[in-house]
């Protein structure tokens, strides 16, 4: 069966849904299995949808998944909802990032409600992707990445990954003071970690790149400061780096500063 075809056939699909929808909800209809017919019409939705996928029309699949999503809600089947609009979102992620990013908000109301609060950071960090690649708003995905942090404060790995993520763009909008308060925490959460001690060097460096921005003097003090709380830092070719630049920004030489940054 071609695109065509299967768009037709999900089309179909979705009329007959809504004829059970509709007549579940009259006074016989409700007599005689109202909750039936709607079970029956959130399959149908769901099928829809899937051949909507099958055809790429990702705007109809998105809102047949939707459909499905209110219905299991109505039936009080809340897992089966959030499932439903992650779904949708993700169908919408192809065609329509802000209805994409509704459908996701829907979902991540549903898990923190069931108390699924693992899940509904990974949907935050979904969200704050499509802000972060679609509709570049830095401002919106750092405020997602900070959700996610948060419910993931339990879990170093992922946390840190959220706090990156933040630490970044903050960089990037120029808030340097919360980057390095970031980069500084992450630093101090992986340098006592076995597994991750040897990323520590990486986020003290970039702590000292925004102090170096922000005023020389401080950056000299950060790299202090960073050399005593972490040893292995002193040896790094990050740390080495750091102080040629100061040393070079010092004596104005221009000449010292680039050949620092070409040979790293």
């Amino acid at each position: 069966m071609d695109n065509s075809g299967k768009e037709k056939e999900a089309m179909q699909l979705m009329a007959e849904a809504d004829k059970k929808v509709k007549s579940s909800g009259s006074f016989l209809g409700g007599m005689f299995g109202g909750n039936h017919k709607v079970e029956d019409a959130c399959e149908m939705y769901a099928r829809a949808a899937n051949m909507f996928k099958m055809a790429k029309n990702w705007s109809a699949a998105g809102n047949a998944f939707c459909q499905a999503a209110r219905l299991h809600m109505q039936l009080q089947n809340k897992l089966d909802s959030a499932t439903c609009f992650v779904d949708a979102g993700n169908a919408y992620k192809k065609s329509d990032p802000h209805e994409a990013i509704n459908c996701l908000n829907a979902a991540i109301e549903i898990y923190t409600d069931m108390g699924r609060f693992t899940i509904a950071a990974k949907h935050h960090m979904t969200i704050a992707e499509v802000y972060e690649s679609e509709l570049v708003d830095i401002e919106k995905a750092i405020a997602h990445y900070e959700q996610a942090c948060i419910i993931h404060s339990h879990a170093c790995v992922s946390a840190n990954k959220c706090l990156l993520k933040v630490g970044f763009f903050s960089a990037q909008l120029e808030q340097y003071a919360k980057a390095i308060e970031i980069y500084e925490q992450v630093a101090t959460n992986t340098m006592d970690n076995p597994l991750l001690k040897y990323n520590a060097k990486e986020y003290f460096f970039k702590a000292a790149l925004c102090h170096f921005i922000v005023d020389e003097l401080n950056a000299k003090l950060a790299i202090e400061k960073y050399e005593g709380m972490f040893p292995a830092f002193s040896d790094s070719r990050e740390c080495k780096l750091l102080k040629k630049l100061l040393e070079a920004h010092e004596e104005q030489n221009s000449e010292a500063f680039t050949e620092a940054v070409s040979h790293n």
